[in-house]
């Protein structure tokens, strides 16, 4: 007999689980560069669009069938018998949609620390293995009756189940892809790569934040019980609370680690200790949720340095760090903090070392399975279709090279309306009858006496990816100062074209680098022929270089004219 009160409980947390993709995809693209924007949405859709058919045709059976303690059962489309494990009340396919959401879940988290360099389709068919095989089978362990579950482990809401084995993946996966472009210089010291839109990383956390009351509430998958009842009114303050102390912990730590508040770090650790505490937050009270709190406030940000500085694996949002660390801690720390109510008692709580201990090995066990299933994922993608996108596709931005989309923000961009009204193309010529007091004066060059310095200006225009090697070159040369700009425009070839829901758009406008040089000392062919060979490919769009007389030059600060104003000694 079905209870309405728990299955409209059940398909209200699916949904608020399935909003969570909105949640990842604002913060991971808000942590990202502006030229990945639209692969990075494109991505969190494709991955939950990809995970559901996916989690229909296998997955389910092989995480919730009757078979061993291994693995449940192939059963394609969801046609056996899964009475066993249905909630008291809660029609199968209500189940099935909200535990569709929760393997979505997992597979989006590896998004986050592949962003920037990973080709589309690598991902398409990672996040595809995560919820035919991965997740299933891990998850058959905690929630399906595996050997996990009989065991006493607990994860109440998927700490382990769902983010620690997103999180391994994502560690796995960055490792090998390795990291972006000028992430370290030749030292190996990290640069900062800062994310172009903080407001939306800020949205996406709230909104993350909201749906984890889903996420952990609604995994009672029951409220017509006054024992649920109570249980979902912990398990909601839990979750908050351990959200709210691990920012003021990260707040305090990296204000006194670095002299100031670190705004995206304390965003980061919103997520740490919601993460943190889904494990237990069923399980333990207010006191042990606030110390998880602390503890996955500090860890984030220890762990964040760690990948960065010490193992040298590029996370752009934080995904390993949040999830796989912390995911793993708070686990740990349910066999520290439970008080007997809903599990086993803790260590601190006078269970003694057992309940920790399973805790212990259900982690370890978990981590060490799909770190072996997911690395020759990894590698076979690596060596066929290739994992990691073109450098020059990189440097470009995902948007263009795996979508075609010029970008994500056109309305804000410089690029002209593509849609206008018929115009009459006929060219106009001038007649040449212009009262003389309207005509521009026309200046004649100067003439430089013998001796005198000249000035030329060195005007160069190439794509983007090749700015890197033309700065170092013109700096070897004795160059002591340039201007970069980013342009719009087309040569004789006017751009290509692209596509935007099936119709054609004609890209005349390119994105380009414009670097100008003043030089005097340092000879103007020398500059053309090292431009020349540091930008050479033999491809249309190799660029242009402009070469122009200049009068004079004035330094601001000091006044100094001409030659002296070039030059940058005190």
């Amino acid at each position: 007999m079905y209870s309405s009160v728990n299955t409209i409980w059940v398909l209200f947390g699916a949904a608020l689980v399935f909003f969570m993709q909105a949640g990842f995809s604002m913060c991971e693209a808000g942590f990202t560069r502006a030229k990945n924007t639209g692969n990075i949405l494109m991505k969190n859709l494709m991955d939950f669009c990809i995970g559901t058919p996916a989690f229909w045709l296998v997955g389910f059976g092989l995480m919730f069938g009757s078979g061993s303690g291994i693995i449940g059962s192939f059963d394609p489309l969801i046609r056996g018998e899964y009475s066993q494990i249905l909630p008291s009340g809660v029609p199968l396919w209500a189940f099935v949609i909200f535990q569709t959401v929760f393997c979505a879940t997992s597979a989006t988290i590896v998004s986050g620390a592949m962003a920037e360099r990973t080709k589309f389709s690598a991902y398409c068919i990672y996040s595809a293995a995560i919820s035919l095989l991965i997740y299933p089978i891990s998850g058959h362990w905690i929630w399906g009756g595996g050997w996990l579950s009989q065991m006493g482990f607990h994860d109440f809401a998927g700490s382990t189940a769902v983010h620690m084995v997103g999180g391994i993946c994502a560690l796995i996966g960055a490792k090998i892809l390795g990291p972006r472009i000028g992430k370290y210089d030749k030292n190996g010291k990290p640069q900062a790569i800062l994310g172009h839109n903080l407001t939306f990383a800020a949205l996406g956390v709230f909104i993350l934040w909201f749906c984890w009351f889903g996420f952990n509430g609604a995994s009672t998958v029951g409220m017509d019980s006054d024992a649920l009842i109570e249980t979902a009114g912990r398990v909601f303050f839990n979750t908050n609370l351990a959200a709210a102390v691990a920012c003021c912990v990260t707040l305090i730590f990296t204000w006194i680690r670095y002299k100031k508040p670190d705004v995206s770090m304390t965003y980061n650790a919103a997520l740490a200790g919601l993460v943190g505490i889904t494990a237990g937050c069923d399980a333990v009270d207010a006191v042990g949720a606030a110390v998880i709190g602390v503890v996955c406030g500090i860890l984030i940000v220890l762990a964040v340095e760690f990948f960065d500085k010490v193992a040298k694996i590029d996370d752009p949002v934080g995904a390993i760090s949040v999830h796989c660390v912390c995911g793993a801690t708070g686990t740990i720390l349910t066999g520290l903090f439970a008080t007997g109510v809903t599990t086993e008692a803790g260590l601190f709580y006078g269970g003694g070392v057992h309940f920790l201990g399973i805790q212990v090995l259900g982690v370890l066990s978990v981590a060490v399975y799909v770190a072996v299933i997911i690395t020759p994922v990894f590698l076979a993608i690596k060596h066929t279709i290739g994992l990691r996108a073109k450098a020059e596709d990189e440097i470009a931005g995902l948007d263009v090279s795996e979508h075609g989309l010029l970008t994500a923000y056109a309305g804000f961009s410089m690029l002209p309306d593509t849609i206008v009204e018929d115009v009459d193309t006929n060219t106009v010529f001038t007649t040449g009858d212009v009262p003389e007091a309207e005509a521009i004066p026309v200046k004649k060059v100067p003439v430089f006496e013998e001796g005198t310095p000249k000035f030329t200006k060195v005007e160069i225009v190439c794509k983007e990816s090749r700015l890197e090697p033309l700065k170092a070159a013109m700096m070897n040369l004795g160059i002591t100062g340039m201007t970069v700009s980013h342009v719009l425009g087309c040569g004789v070839q006017k751009g290509k074209p692209e596509y935007y829901r099936g119709v054609q758009i004609e890209a005349n406008l390119l994105p380009k680098i414009q670097v100008e040089i003043v030089v005097s000392k340092v000879p103007v062919r020398s500059v053309i022929e090292t431009a020349k060979k540091v930008l050479y490919t033999g491809h249309i769009g190799d660029g242009k270089i402009f070469v122009y007389d200049v009068e004079n030059v004035v330094k601001i600060r000091t006044g100094e004219e001409g030659f002296d104003a070039l030059q940058d000694v005190e």
